[in-house]
C-alpha cells in the first residue's frame, strides 16, 4: 500500500509538473531592448516596470540591452528578438536610422513593436504601433521656460550621451524655452568624470547660474558635489530631468531646483500590458501615451523619495 501511495504521489507531481510546463509554454513571450542596462539606475526602472507587467498581466518577459551604448550591437538584439518570433517587442530608438532597419525586420515579420524613452517622432514612419515616453523637446522646451520664470541668467546643459537623439533634444528644448543659447557640455556616463568636467566649466566661467542635467544619478548627483565642492551652491543651481533618490533628496534640502520626471515604470509597464492585451485580445491604443513631463519640486520631493528608492520612480 505504501509502495502504490507512493507511486501515485510522483505521479501527481508529474502531471502537476507537465501541467505547469504547457501552461508556462503557452505564455506569450515579450521581449523588451532598450540602449540602457538594467544596471543604470533609470533603465532598472523600466525594467522593474516591464517585469511587473509581466507577472500581472501572466507573459513572459525578457530584458536585452547592449553592454555600452552601442547601436550596432543593439540592432543585433532587435534581430535576435525577431527571430524568437515574440507576441511583441517593446524597443527604445535612441537612433532611428541606425535601428531602423532592425525594427523593420520586426515589422514586416508581422510582429507588434512599440517604442519607449526616445525615437517618437519616428515610430509611425518606421511603422511602429506607438509611442509611450514623453517628447523630448517639448520636456526641454518646459524646462527652459520655467529656469527663465525663475530669473536664471546663464545655463549650461550637460549632456551624457552626445548623439542620442532624445537627449540631444532636450537640449535643445531648454535653449528654445530659455529664449537665449544653451551651451552644451559633453561629458561621459562616469559620475566622477562627469563632476570633474562641471567643475572645470563653473571655475573657467563664473557667469554660469544654473546646470541642466540630462540624468539625476549620473550628471544631477555629481553636479550638486560639484558645485558644493568649490562653495557655489548659493549662486550656482541644478535642475534633472529623471529622479534618483540622491538626487530628490538635494532638491529636498534646497541644493537643487527640481527634477523632471518622465515615469520610467510606465515607459516599461504599459507597451508590456498593451502588448500583453493584443496577444489575446488584438486591443491597442490607437496613438502615444505620454508618460511626462512632471516636475518635482522642493515642496514633493521628500513624499517622492521612498518611490524612488523601490525603483519605482
Amino acid at each position: 500500500m505504501k509502495g502504490f501511495l507512493r507511486i501515485f504521489t510522483y505521479a501527481i507531481a508529474a502531471f502537476a509538473f507537465l501541467t505547469g510546463a504547457q501552461a508556462v509554454a503557452k505564455e506569450p513571450t515579450i521581449i523588451v531592448v532598450t540602449h540602457g542596462q538594467a544596471s543604470d539606475p533609470f533603465w532598472s526602472i523600466v525594467k522593474n516596470g516591464a517585469m511587473q507587467a509581466g507577472k500581472d498581466m501572466h507573459v513572459r518577459v525578457q530584458y536585452r540591452a547592449p553592454e555600452t551604448f552601442d547601436m550596432v550591437q543593439m540592432g543585433n538584439l532587435i534581430e535576435a528578438a525577431v527571430n524568437q518570433n515574440p507576441a511583441g517587442i517593446v524597443v527604445s530608438n535612441p537612433d532611428p536610422e541606425a535601428l531602423g532597419p532592425a525594427i523593420r525586420k520586426a515589422v514586416n515579420a508581422g510582429i507588434p513593436v512599440i517604442s519607449i524613452n526616445s525615437g517618437m517622432d519616428a515610430a509611425k514612419k518606421l511603422g511602429i504601433l506607438l509611442h509611450v515616453g514623453q517628447d523630448e523637446f517639448v520636456a526641454g522646451k518646459a524646462v527652459g521656460e520655467e529656469l527663465k520664470k525663475l530669473g536664471r541668467k546663464h545655463v549650461i546643459c550637460v549632456n551624457q550621451e552626445v548623439g542620442n537623439v532624445s537627449l540631444d533634444q532636450r537640449c535643445r528644448g531648454v535653449s528654445a524655452g530659455f529664449g537665449s543659447e544653451v551651451k552644451v557640455l559633453p561629458t561621459t556616463t562616469d559620475p566622477a568624470e562627469t563632476q570633474s568636467k562641471i567643475r572645470a566649466a563653473l571655475s573657467s566661467n563664473q557667469a554660469i547660474d544654473t546646470i541642466v542635467s540630462l540624468s539625476a544619478p549620473l550628471v544631477g548627483e555629481p553636479a550638486v558635489a560639484a558645485v558644493e565642492s568649490i562653495g557655489q551652491q548659493d549662486r550656482v543651481k541644478v535642475v534633472s530631468f529623471d529622479l534618483s533618490s540622491g538626487f530628490l533628496k538635494d532638491v529636498a534640502e534646497g541644493k537643487a531646483l527640481f527634477a523632471v520626471d518622465q515615469q520610467p515604470f510606465l515607459q516599461g509597464y504599459l507597451p508590456v500590458s498593451f502588448l500583453a492585451l493584443n496577444a489575446s485580445y488584438k486591443t491597442m491604443p490607437a496613438g502615444n501615451v505620454p508618460s511626462g513631463p512632471g516636475f518635482v519640486t522642493q515642496k514633493d520631493a521628500a513624499k517622492v523619495i521612498e518611490l524612488s528608492a523601490r525603483g519605482i520612480r
